[in-house]
């Protein structure tokens, strides 16, 4: 046998019956903390070719379990510990800037995705799961570009997890504001976007957004907040959540975000030496539902994470103080 077989090992087929805390979660969010080192397109490959089975059938990935569902994983083979990468190099706990018994805020640093994916072994999740070993639940709460820094919530509980995502969709109890320098002079009456957004996904793999009349309605609002002849300091708040919504609502105006290489202007870029994407989540506003039970409201706060050294000095030297 091979060194590198010995770092391999082979788990038979086993049967797992959802616990209460899981209820209402995605099968493919499930199969990749129950899979642990075997690769996100092969998981998504048992589920397709049905050798994941819910109750004895077949179900697709965004099926949410029930209580009591019995689902079957089959054979794997998994990486061993002598193999996994090792996540504690990357210094996430000082990010993190609030917390409870129920999530923590983290304020992350531009170019560090929240998860590792094709071609990224490193991710915030896993560098945050490898540092607070102790922990038995933490989770992604929602998506951050990885070029974008900023307020990123992590569910300490799956209870908070299902309150705050429905929150996400209906967007009633839960405001997001981001602080954005996009090229250009951005016109003074113009304080809301509303281009519907389509995703689309290249050969490649990779994921784009575009507008399109077959796309979900968006809309983003957006405040100035300083300028100059190159370019303009912007407030934009969320009122939808579409990938790269605003990144794609501005590129859409005729004002893309500065240093935004997938929907920006390259050559702009260069002219004003921009070190990074301008995008940073600033604030989020969380409110209960006086309507809703107990234990289904959100805690009553906001939370503000100060922008990124390197934005914020770029703000400072075109526009003043932050």
């Amino acid at each position: 046998m091979s060194p590198d077989q010995d770092l391999i090992k082979h788990e038979p087929a086993r049967m797992i019956q959802v616990e209460e805390d899981r209820i209402g979660q995605r099968i493919d969010n499930f199969l990749m903390l129950e899979l642990k080192g075997v690769p996100k397109s092969r998981v998504y490959q048992m589920i397709r070719k049905g050798e994941v089975r819910v109750n004895k059938g077949r179900k697709k990935p965004d099926y949410k379990l029930q209580s009591r569902d019995l689902i079957r994983v089959p054979p794997i083979r998994r990486i061993t510990d002598n193999e996994t990468f090792d996540y504690r190099f990357i210094t996430i706990l000082e990010h993190i800037f609030f917390e409870n018994d129920e999530f923590l805020a983290i304020n992350k640093p531009p170019g560090l995705a929240v998860h590792g994916g094709t071609g990224l072994q490193a991710g915030l999740i896993e560098a945050l799961r490898s540092h607070r070993t102790e922990a038995s639940y933490l989770e992604l709460a929602h998506r951050l570009d990885r070029d974008t820094s900023g307020l990123i919530i992590i569910a300490k509980k799956r209870s908070f997890l299902r309150r705050f995502q429905a929150a996400l969709r209906s967007r009633r109890h839960l405001e997001k504001n981001y602080d954005v320098v996009v090229h250009g002079q951005w016109p003074k009456e113009v304080k809301s976007v509303v281009f519907p957004i389509q995703k689309v996904e290249l050969r490649s793999g990779e994921r784009l957004s575009r507008v399109s009349d077959s796309g979900k309605p968006s809309q983003t609002r957006f405040t100035i907040k300083g300028h100059n002849r190159e370019a303009t300091w912007l407030s934009a708040r969320l009122v939808t959540g579409r990938m790269h919504q605003i990144r794609l609502h501005a590129a859409e105006m005729g004002h893309p975000v500065v240093g935004d290489t997938k929907y920006g202007d390259e050559s702009k870029d260069s002219a004003l030496a921009t070190p990074r994407m301008m995008l940073h989540a600033t604030s989020m506003r969380l409110t209960s539902d006086p309507h809703a039970k107990m234990d289904s409201q959100l805690p009553e706060i906001t939370l503000n994470a100060p922008v990124e050294a390197i934005m914020a000095n770029f703000i400072e030297q075109h526009f003043g103080p932050v």
